[in-house]
């Protein structure tokens, strides 16, 4: 692999390759690397010009790179880039003593004999004292050498690439394709260790997760207070955990006792049948607790495979299918913050509402007012600051609110909040929405 300086490696090489030859079959040659304009340009008046005109993945690493990353984006490996390289050259002289024949004759020669940059010609171009900028290179180290071919172009191939060369009148020309470059990214990867071994399991009993719902029927969704009731196939462990430690490797493999998964947060649960699952988030301890998250998330049982092989093993785990399942944050306390007076009843400011669950940055975050009238209500929808680190404390911009008071709720990642109903027989509000609300006066 090479760094970013590569490309400008391998043209300065090609010229110094070319310049050690010509300059012996024609008196007064040099080669130049620059645009070939019109004359003053840089172009010699007797010599080689070699200018990259093309860069382009190569197609023979092109598939050797392939999903460098995990699907969240870290490296797996150190990425790379192949690229092919395409140089036009041009030859300057005078035509009368054919001095441009002369050079491409002495160019292609040089390429014939020496189509490979060496890793001692790359180095011995280096030493030039006037490349300094090019001293932290390491085409040289690179395994894959750099090898120039001729590409075959007829008159109106060449007509193309000297059409973008406007009012500069055509010159011999010959290109030549250098493959491959292989430019390597300085962000490390994270290499596994490789595999030592493998094992299949294969069970009828394949855990199978059919029913989600709440110990109260409720179809809205999960709150941080719900029992989680999970109904299936096959939910049990295969032992019991007596069973379980006295396992010994060259037992049959076996479902340990199981956990569910919910997003990221893998909990303990009891009691368990091998029909139903039951689980308490409000029981759950608070380091677990403080890990979930409101929002869509999937849920699964998974199980301890057993026994393991040795100690230092990692945990060998088998899952059931996954179930999405929503969760939805309670709104604990809403406070107007920085009130200000916009005039005609209107109220800007802030409005910090604290959650029962932790919000990460990553949420998004909308917070929704509905005001408590029944005839012509006022509502809004506001887009709360983005945070830096996971907090159930939000904090949401408001702006030209009219004065009243309001029902509040905040959505994240597309699951709302829940609004409370008035259940008073006798109260004048019975069966309305009453709560959570907030007074903007």
């Amino acid at each position: 692999m090479s760094n970013y300086l590569a490309i400008a490696t391998v043209t300065a090489t090609l010229r110094h390759l070319i310049q050690s030859v010509i300059q012996v079959d024609v008196a007064g040659a040099r080669v130049t690397t620059v645009r070939p304009d019109t004359s003053g340009s840089g172009t010699p008046d007797v010599g080689v010009n070699i200018f990259l005109y093309q860069a382009v993945p190569s197609l023979a690493w092109r598939n050797s790179d392939l999903r460098p990353r995990r699907p969240k984006g870290e490296l797996t490996k150190q990425a790379q880039a192949g690229i092919d390289l395409y140089y036009l050259f041009s030859f300057h002289g005078n035509e009368v003593e054919l001095e441009p024949q002369r050079l491409l004759g002495s160019t292609i020669r040089t390429l014939v004999d020496q189509p490979i940059l060496t890793p001692e010609l790359i180095r011995e171009t280096m030493n030039n004292s006037t490349l300094d900028f090019l001293s932290r290179s390491d085409l040289a180290d690179q395994i894959e050498r750099v090898t120039f071919t001729p590409v075959s172009m007829n008159t109106d191939d060449l007509s193309k690439i000297w059409s973008v060369f406007l009012q500069t009148p055509y010159v011999l020309s010959f290109a030549y394709q250098g493959s491959t470059v292989l430019l390597e990214g300085d962000k490390p990867g994270q290499g596994g260790l490789p595999l030592r071994s493998s094992q299949f399991y294969i069970t009828p009993n394949q855990p199978v997760i059919e029913q989600v719902t709440s110990d109260t029927g409720d179809l809205r969704g999960f709150l941080a207070s719900s029992t989680v009731v999970i109904r299936g196939r096959q939910l049990n462990a295969e032992v019991s955990d007596d069973r379980a430690a006295s396992l010994q490797t060259g037992n049959p493999i076996v479902r340990g006792q199981p956990q569910v998964k919910i997003g990221d947060v893998q909990v303990e649960v009891e009691p368990i049948s091998d029909r139903e699952i039951r689980l308490e988030l409000a029981t759950l301890p608070a380091a677990q607790r403080n890990q979930l998250r409101a929002g869509i998330q999937s849920l699964q049982v998974v199980y301890l495979l057993l026994p393991q092989r040795s100690p230092n093993e990692p945990d060998r785990l088998i899952a059931s299918n996954s179930i999405p399942f929503v969760l939805s944050a309670t709104i604990v306390q809403s406070e107007l913050l920085r009130r200000r007076d916009e005039g005609d009843s209107l109220r800007s400011g802030e409005i910090s509402v604290r959650l029962d669950l932790l919000v990460s940055p990553q949420q998004r975050v909308v917070l929704l007012l509905n005001e408590l009238l029944l005839n012509n209500p006022a509502s809004y929808v506001f887009t709360a600051t983005s945070r830096t680190e996971d907090s159930n404390l939000v904090t949401v911009p408001i702006g030209k609110v009219k004065a009243g008071r309001y029902l509040v709720r905040v959505q994240i990642d597309g699951v709302e909040s829940r609004l409370q109903v008035d259940s008073r027989q006798n109260s004048p509000t019975f069966d309305q929405y009453v709560s959570p609300a907030i007074d903007i006066l």
